[in-house]
């Protein structure tokens, strides 16, 4: 697949405008495979099967990078809980980390997607309407519009947070004996308030323009950035090395994407941003953000994120390494959460545009065979964590300073975690269609919001009895809520998606994924050494999650065997 597009040939274009891959081929039949695109029969055959070709092979590659960047960020996990373990700098250094966490989801996963990727969506929509007329380009004028403001804005924001690091701290981690470790730290990754918010711009402009290998290269740069300072300064600097990574890393998140976004997306000349009111020409062709459509935005994602805000202010009073055990717990247990994701990200393009070209039942056909597909991996991950939680952590991280009490520890977190895992999967599902026709929308932040408050509740009655495993269960609680609202409310809002059916498959997989994770639970002691028992493990549970699958006869399940038996006697 090209990093940049289809490969398809872009026809004549003005003068001085760069070439970009043409909008999404036009609906047609319905093409076999899970990744097809989602629209209904009866239009120009032939262009479809097309688009799901291009979409598997976009999922494909997107998950290859998503894999390696995976693993590298396991890799520097090892690193950090090598050199520092479940500790009170380790802990120190995680305080630190919420702020380019906060800042990744809401400046290159959730945010700047949920408002970009349909601004850039509709702009080239314009642009393909307009043709070979003459005047501005709409993809230019919006780049013009946006880019040099943010720029500022973030700028502004991260000399901020720089500055006002110690009360950050305090506001995070109140209990935190001695924070200074903390702000230091805090201090270093503030740089990422900037970095993350352009890494966040290209890649919105780089999926609008279907190329989707450099966004989802990005991480892979950022956690090699983290591990090579790590390594490198951790002797001298201590955990700060870590936040110097952090920075580091950010940085080159961005050189990943700047070369082909200049290549793909067109620039003016370059100008001194104003703050009033756009010219006419930009007005009438660039796509409207404004602060309508920005707010909803901002609002769900900051309270989505801050789950995290709960969970280590309420660790923050429990022993030193509670803070790590959590995270590393959450980092492993989410793994299935951010490849099932990755469906999402590869076809939201999609659903933004039918929903720009007001094309609802395709936009329907896309959302209900996403969620049915990426509910098949969570779930299957789900099962994985649930049956063999401690033999991933023991192979992962049980060496040097993590020993075996924080392997039990970890485990036992990660198991209550994994059962919040679809909650995760379906917000960040569900939350795309809501954004995706670019118009403001309140939903979303309520149910978010609402999601919140039911875990700071049961976060404060669990806690004290409980401890990490009860902040656990109050974050599985709460983004639980906000999933069944979402899911509720889609149908009647935005899209409208067969609730039902769609509830009823998904509660299929959750019980082909409760057995899978019993059975692995029961057998996973069996086999003593832990590399062992989660090899066999990783043929035992999909084993019998599958089988339970299609007792159950579940569509996705049926399909997806379908799929593969299809495949494997056309290779033959």
């Amino acid at each position: 697949m090209s990093d940049t597009g289809t490969g398809t040939e872009t026809g004549a274009r003005p003068a001085g405008v760069a070439a970009a891959p043409p909008l999404l081929p036009a609906p047609g039949p319905e093409p076999e495979g899970l990744l097809s695109s989602g629209v209904a029969p009866g239009t120009s055959s032939g262009e479809a099967p097309r688009l799901g070709s291009f979409l598997a092979r976009a999922a494909a590659g997107t998950a290859v990078l998503t894999v390696v960047a995976a693993v590298l960020g396991l890799v520097r996990d090892q690193a950090i809980a090598r050199y520092f373990g479940a500790s009170d700098a380790s802990d120190a250094f995680l305080i630190a980390w919420t702020v380019p966490e906060m800042a990744a989801t809401l400046l290159i996963e959730d945010g700047m997607a949920l408002l970009l990727v349909p601004a850039f969506s509709l702009a080239l929509t314009r642009r393909a309407a307009a043709g070979e007329a003459p005047g501005s380009d709409p993809v230019r004028d919006l780049v013009a519009t946006t880019l040099p403001r943010l720029f500022l804005l973030l700028a502004g924001g991260a000399a901020l947070l720089i500055a006002g690091a110690p009360w950050v701290v305090g506001v995070l981690a109140p209990g935190l004996a001695d924070p200074r470790l903390a702000v230091d730290c805090t201090r270093l990754t503030s740089v990422t308030v900037l970095t993350f918010g352009i890494t966040g711009y290209f890649s919105a402009a780089l999926r609008a323009h279907r190329s989707f290998l450099p966004p989802a290269g990005v991480y892979v740069a950022y956690n090699l950035g983290i591990i090579g300072m790590t390594l490198a300064l951790h002797a001298v600097w201590g955990v700060r090395a870590a936040a110097v990574g952090v920075a580091v890393g950010s940085v080159l998140m961005i050189l990943t994407q700047l070369p082909v976004f200049l290549r793909l997306v067109p620039l003016a000349r370059p100008r001194l941003p104003r703050f009033g009111r756009p010219g006419r020409r930009a007005a009438r062709t660039a796509p409207p953000l404004g602060f309508a459509v920005l707010a909803p935005v901002v609002l769900f994602v900051v309270s989505r994120q801050s789950q995290v805000l709960v969970e280590r202010f309420l660790a923050s009073t429990l022993p030193a390494g509670a803070i790590s055990h959590l995270n590393y717990a959450q980092k492993v247990a989410q793994m299935p959460m951010v490849l099932s994701l990755m469906i999402c990200t590869v076809t939201f393009p999609v659903v933004a545009q039918a929903m720009a070209a007001g094309d609802r039942e395709k936009a329907r056909l896309r959302v209900e065979r996403d969620l049915g597909l990426a509910g098949t991996v969570v779930l299957l991950g789900t099962a994985v964590v649930l049956g063999y939680a401690p033999q991933i952590i023991e192979v992962l991280f049980q060496r040097g300073a993590f020993d075996a009490a924080d392997t039990a520890s970890t485990a036992q977190v990660m198991r209550v975690y994994a059962l919040g895992l679809l909650g995760h999967c379906l917000v960040g599902a569900l939350s795309r269609p809501f954004f995706s026709s670019g118009r403001p929308t309140w939903f979303p932040a309520f149910a978010m919001g609402t999601g919140l408050l039911v875990t700071m509740g049961a976060g404060y009655a669990l806690t004290y009895r409980f401890g990490v495993d009860g902040i656990a269960t109050a974050n599985a609680i709460g983004i639980s809520t906000t999933a069944l609202l979402l899911l509720m409310g889609l149908g009647t809002r935005v899209v409208p998606i067969r609730t039902r059916a769609v509830a009823l498959s998904l509660g299929r997989l959750t019980g082909a994924s409760l057995v899978a994770g019993v059975a692995g639970w029961a057998c996973a002691p069996l086999v003593p050494d832990p590399v062992l028992s989660l090899a066999a493990g990783c043929l035992l549970v999909p084993s019998a999650f599958f089988l339970t699958g299609l007792a159950l006869r579940s569509p996705e399940v049926v399909s997806l065997l379908a799929l593969t038996r299809r495949r494997f006697l056309d290779g033959r």
